[in-house]
């Protein structure tokens, strides 16, 4: 089973989207140093967000060659023990998962179809969950996530046709917002229902918690998409403790920023400065300058607080953004500026998409890197 959100990728909108409600950063959660009972020092799994699709261009088409590269780069090179293993298609998502597993990764495995019917994307996570159950009883290291915001993701819970019109109508706030509460508790409900019939380990739910009034107790993990920022690392230490109250292990499901002065200050918005009206795509004036130490310090700042609170897991939203090419000495096309990938595409022949491409890595990848072997040798 396979499916795409038509138009928009998931980094481009997905951090933003929440944010957009308010017009604040999304506040989030944490547990105590919570694992099984058991205090650690610590994040107890170190991550990152690989996203897997159908891609928007024949060049930047999912392959299965192309992600065990990338994921044996995840284990050696950025020392991550966690792969949050995310996006649509039964088959993509469970190759990775499988190859994830084999490598000796943690796999947080997290299905997110979305525009299509309920029964569809219940149907596309009972299969992913059934596979993440065989691969627990074989041995595997996994935990499964029910899906990511549903809110945004399933239609009928805010007004809607597509992703794009739901955005503007919680932008606008024209829609009754407790029936919107209604119809996100039922589906999510419904999701941690069937999640508990095909899965019998660990199960959680990425939330966005200024949008998601989730009802923890049907979960095992907390899960949350944590864009915030503030000036000072003790403000991050106090948001995340308002939610020791749930007693149960946090997992930061997504954090990250774009490589540009001024990102982290955006919140979940920093991906919004592309004009996507154009053909090509591009970035809107002014152009803000790039500069990968800033999102490579967001980054370390932010793990450093998770470690120190010792939380159950954190994954870096994103490995990589294929459709959003990196172009160096053409700013005002360089859309890696609008990426929260901590790696850039570089294209052979630039604007082209059937041009051949690789990654490189950013600051932030190596940030990433140095914060995670430290955080395994104290361990």
């Amino acid at each position: 089973m396979t499916g795409k959100t038509e138009g928009i990728s998931r980094a481009r909108f997905l951090a933003g989207a929440g944010a957009a409600v308010t017009g604040v950063a999304l506040p989030s959660g944490a547990a105590a140093a919570v694992d099984r009972g058991q205090a650690r020092s610590g994040l107890a799994r170190r991550g990152v967000v690989y996203t897997v699709g159908a891609g928007e261009t024949p060049a930047t088409a999912w392959s299965t060659a192309r992600m065990r590269r990338d994921l044996r780069a995840v284990r050696d090179e950025l020392h991550a023990n966690t792969v949050d293993v995310t996006g649509d298609g039964v088959e993509r998502l469970t190759s990775t998962a499988a190859e994830a597993a084999e490598l000796g990764l943690h796999v947080w495995l997290q299905p997110t179809l979305g525009d299509v019917p309920e029964r569809d994307i219940l149907e596309h996570l009972a299969e992913t969950g059934r596979f993440a159950e065989r691969l627990r009883r074989q041995g595997a290291s996994v935990d499964l996530s029910v899906g990511c915001e549903f809110w945004l993701f399933v239609p009928g819970i805010v007004p809607g046709d597509d992703v794009f019109e739901r955005i503007a109508h919680l932008q606008s706030g024209d829609f009754d917002r407790a029936a919107m509460q209604r119809r996100l508790a039922r589906f999510t409900a419904k999701a941690a229902r069937l999640g508990r019939r095909v899965f019998h380990g660990r199960l959680s739910y990425a939330s966005a918690p200024e949008v998601d009034q989730v009802d923890w107790d049907l979960f095992d993990v907390v899960g949350v998409d944590y864009y915030a920022y503030f000036p000072r690392r003790s403000a991050y230490v106090r948001e995340l403790r308002h939610y020791l109250r749930h007693g149960k292990p946090l997992a930061i499901t997504e954090f990250g920023t774009c490589a540009y002065r001024g990102a982290p200050e955006t919140g979940g918005m920093g991906w919004d400065i592309v004009d996507r009206r154009k053909s090509p795509e591009e970035i809107k004036d002014p152009i803000p300058a790039r500069s990968e130490r800033t999102q490579a310090a967001y980054l370390a700042d932010l793990l450093d607080v998770f470690e120190s609170m010792n939380l159950y897991a954190a994954m870096v939203f994103e490995f990589l953004t294929a459709d959003a090419p990196h172009r160096p000495g053409d700013p005002r096309h360089d859309l890696d500026l609008a990426s929260y990938g901590i790696t850039k595409a570089i294209q052979d022949r630039p604007g082209d998409p059937h041009s051949p491409w690789h990654w490189e890595p950013k600051a932030a990848f190596h940030a990433v890197a140095r914060a995670y072997c430290r955080g395994r040798q104290r361990q």
